[in-house]
C-alpha cells in the first residue's frame, strides 16, 4: 500500500479523471488487489490532498497529523472493500473509536 501526498490541483484532476467530479477532494482510494512476484497482497494507494486535510483538521480542532491518520483509514478501509453512501460506514466508526478515541 502508497500513501501520496498532493495538492488541490492534483487532488482535482485525480479525481476529474476517476470519479468524474471536477473538484478537490480530501483523499482517493486506488484498489489493485493482486499479488506481486513475492506473493505479497498489494492493496493499492491512497491520496490525501494536504490543503484539504489542513483546513479539515482546523475547522474539526485538531491536529493535522490526526486528521491525516484519519483519511489514510477511510483509505485503507475502501482498499480493503468497504464503501459507503452519505457517512461513514459501521465499520469505518469502529475503526476510528478503536484508534482515535472517536464517537458517532
Amino acid at each position: 500500500m502508497g500513501v501520496v501526498f498532493v495538492g488541490t490541483r492534483a487532488s482535482r484532476t485525480l479525481n476529474r479523471t476517476w470519479r468524474h467530479k471536477d473538484a478537490p477532494t480530501d483523499v482517493l482510494s486506488f484498489p489493485v488487489g493482486t499479488r506481486g512476484p513475492d506473493g505479497r497482497l498489494a492493496l493499492g494507494d491512497i491520496v490525501v490532498c494536504m490543503p484539504l486535510a489542513a483546513r479539515q483538521a482546523k475547522a474539526r480542532g485538531h491536529a493535522l497529523a490526526r486528521e491525516i491518520d484519519v483519511l489514510v483509514v477511510h483509505g485503507f478501509l475502501h482498499l480493503a472493500g468497504f464503501d459507503h453512501g452519505a457517512g461513514p460506514s459501521d465499520e469505518e466508526m469502529a475503526l476510528r473509536r478503536a484508534l482515535f478515541g472517536e464517537t458517532p
